[in-house]
């Protein structure tokens, strides 16, 4: 690779570090330009699936994410009886559903899912970058996408910047994505608004579960810390916002659920719960890329998180990025197919969670007790060609001959 090779990514979230990591180590130079004052993430939580893990196996980072997992195969944090026998699906007043099987999980798809916290993640990343990589209340416009006889220009208040390659990661309202493609529509309201927040929650002990209610959901689960992560979600208008403070609206619309979401909703303070409305792109792309510029993660295929694959998608794409950044049509061919599909299946699993129809609740519940009954094998289908990926070149700097098999 030559020296003179650069690459500009815009935005310095977790697919945008992902990528930069990945270019730096494969001999580009690599500048973040981010448009925030500093890298502290906007979100709680995320949760890393082993298609995810395997791509930072890439970077050298995986087994770092893996050691975070409060399952560990027989070891992780002290909890209470029901929560060693498994989290799983409940119904708001706490019956279960559907238990699910963390062995299993990891059984087929080669690791553990992982939930931490987002600084976590982008301190990790940053940390693996050289001093003065990142850029920070740095906002950037695409100048120029370039061409095969061009370099790409990215303009920012201090000046531009030329490149070999520019990565817009700049996130679900991206400007690099309305500049490359105007006519484009862009995201739609996916029909729902989330609720986050990650603090302590003293004495709790509980199993890791989501629970399904008539137009709303909420999700309890604990971390490798101590703290506790939970999100909600309900169908609502787009825009709205509470009249009091968003604790306090969590309380009206499930307070009245299972322990152990009253505990969580009492430790929490309304500056801890964090608000946001839910939108996609249902309408792909025709490519991930123009000119000298490459899309990725909600930039390229923002999808709803049900299946729990935004941050994970994002991160697949900046290793694939990386291998393929001399070709971008290469990596238009190897993500849009994929995202696209996977984008898709979000959107219908969010049909099903979201559901308001009791009728149609009944069936949906009864069906998937049903699934439970049988073992884990057809529930956990669902994710198959999802968290079975792997990257498409060997972990170079984790030394591994393949960390996917483990």
């Amino acid at each position: 690779m030559a020296q003179s090779a650069r690459a500009v990514v815009v935005g310095g979230g977790i697919g945008g570090l992902t990528a930069a990591v990945a270019l730096h180590q494969s001999g580009w130079q690599v500048t973040v330009l981010e448009r925030a004052r500093s890298l502290e993430p906007v979100g709680a939580a995320i949760s890393l699936a082993p298609n995810a893990l395997r791509a930072l196996d890439v970077i050298g980072f995986g087994d770092d994410i893996r050691a975070l997992a409060v399952w560990q195969g027989g070891g992780g944090a002290a909890r209470s009886s029901e929560a060693e026998s498994g989290g799983g699906l409940r119904t708001p007043r706490g019956r279960w559903i559907a238990r699910s099987d963390a062995a299993a999980a990891a059984e087929r798809f080669g690791g553990p899912l992982v939930l931490l916290h987002r600084a976590t993640l982008i301190d990790g990343l940053a940390a693996r970058l050289p001093d003065g990589t990142v850029r920070t209340a740095a906002a950037a416009t695409l100048a120029d996408p370039g061409d095969t006889g061009r370099p790409a220009r990215v303009a920012t208040a201090d000046g531009e910047w030329e490149a070999d390659l520019v990565v817009a990661a700049d996130g679900i309202q991206s400007a690099v994505r309305r500049t490359l493609f105007p006519d484009h529509p862009g995201t739609t309201y996916s029909g729902f608004t989330t609720w986050r927040v990650v603090i302590p929650v003293p004495g709790a002990e509980f199993a890791s579960h989501e629970t399904w209610g008539r137009g709303r959901i909420w999700g309890t689960h604990p971390l490798k810390d101590g703290r506790v992560y939970a999100y909600a979600a309900a169908v609502t208008p787009a825009g709205g916002r509470a009249p009091d403070d968003e604790r306090a609206e969590l309380v009206r619309r499930f307070g009245d659920w299972h322990d152990p979401v009253p505990a969580v909703l009492a430790a929490a303070r309304p500056e801890d719960v964090l608000r946001h409305d839910v939108h996609h792109i249902a309408e792909p792309l025709p490519a991930f890329h123009r000119g000298r510029v490459a899309l990725l993660g909600d930039a390229a295929h923002a999808m709803p998180p049900t299946l729990g694959q935004g941050g994970n998608q994002a991160i697949e794409d900046a290793v694939v990025l990386a291998a393929h950044a001399r070709d971008l049509p290469a990596y238009s061919a190897a993500r849009l197919p994929r995202t696209t599909a996977i984008a898709r299946q979000s959107v219908r699993v969010a049909r099903l969670n979201m559901m308001s129809n009791r009728a149609g609740m009944a069936v949906r519940d009864t069906a998937l007790a049903a699934l439970s009954r049988t073992g884990p094998a057809l529930l956990l289908r669902g994710f198959d060609g999802i968290a079975d990926w792997r990257p498409p070149q060997r972990p170079y700097a984790a030394g591994k001959a393949d960390s996917g098999k483990r």
